[in-house]
């Protein structure tokens, strides 16, 4: 299970997962023709199914039917890639606290409500990998980023505490922290801005966002099956 499939890190790990042969479970936002023409491509070139779930993070009565129907669709949830998450920029003093409750609703909520559910999926067949995205800002703070940095912070909390009640179960439970990667997000950016994040990282360079969905391929994989509560950095070596 995979959200925030539309786009950057969310859809470069749907195709990089599809591509090692796992069935995926494609949460979304919203309908996107564009998106379900090439998921369409992706499932025929692959040769898995790739099922999508559309609701709106925001909305936890449409988070609440979305995971009924995966149940109801008996669909079996091996590993949660909880990627979908959002942004609000300002100084602290202008942030308004409707602004701040919502970014943490989308950010950190609705990842535990999400995960409340796959976990108990995973808890019956004894085995499960859930992997937060959060951000180096969670860990080294940014001016601007107080709502973002955090709830991005208490995803690292959550991943702490799940890896140690969950691992009874055989689930594990870890959270990666990119730094400034090349995605809508960063896009955004004023030139100048960007160019000075990027003088900060001594790879001198933005992370691509297949570099990300390789490491959370790492973390869903066998080949990490001794690792939980852990926070991995992807930021080209700023930390």
């Amino acid at each position: 299970m995979i959200t925030g499939c539309l786009k950057g890190i969310g859809y470069e790990s749907l195709q990089l997962f599809a591509r090692n042969g796992a069935d995926i479970l494609a949460c979304c936002q919203q309908e996107d023709a564009a998106f379900e023409e090439n998921r369409q491509k992706l499932a025929l070139e692959t040769g898995v199914s790739i099922t999508p779930y559309y609701f709106d993070l925001s909305n936890p009565e449409e988070i609440s039917a979305a995971m009924k129907k995966i149940a109801a669709d008996k669909r079996r949830v091996d590993v949660l890639l909880n990627v979908a998450g959002m942004t609000q920029d300002s100084l602290f003093p202008m942030t308004a606290m409707a602004s701040m409750k919502r970014v943490f609703e989308i950010n950190f909520f609705a990842q535990m409500q999400i995960s409340q559910f796959a976990s108990k999926l995973m808890a019956r067949q004894k085995s499960g990998s859930i992997i937060f995205v959060s951000s180096i800002t969670a860990l080294d703070g940014n001016p601007g980023q107080t709502s973002y940095s955090s709830s991005k912070a208490a995803l690292l909390g959550a991943t702490k505490t799940l890896a140690t009640e969950l691992a009874e179960h055989n689930i594990r439970v870890n959270a990666i922290a990119p730094g400034v990667i090349k995605t809508d997000m960063t896009a955004a950016l004023p030139a100048q801005a960007y160019e000075r994040l990027c003088a900060r990282i001594p790879m001198k360079r933005a992370g691509l966002p297949s570099e990300v969905a390789g490491v959370m391929l790492f973390l869903a994989s066998d080949l990490s099956s001794y690792v939980t509560g852990q926070v991995l950095r992807i930021d080209g070596g700023i930390g």
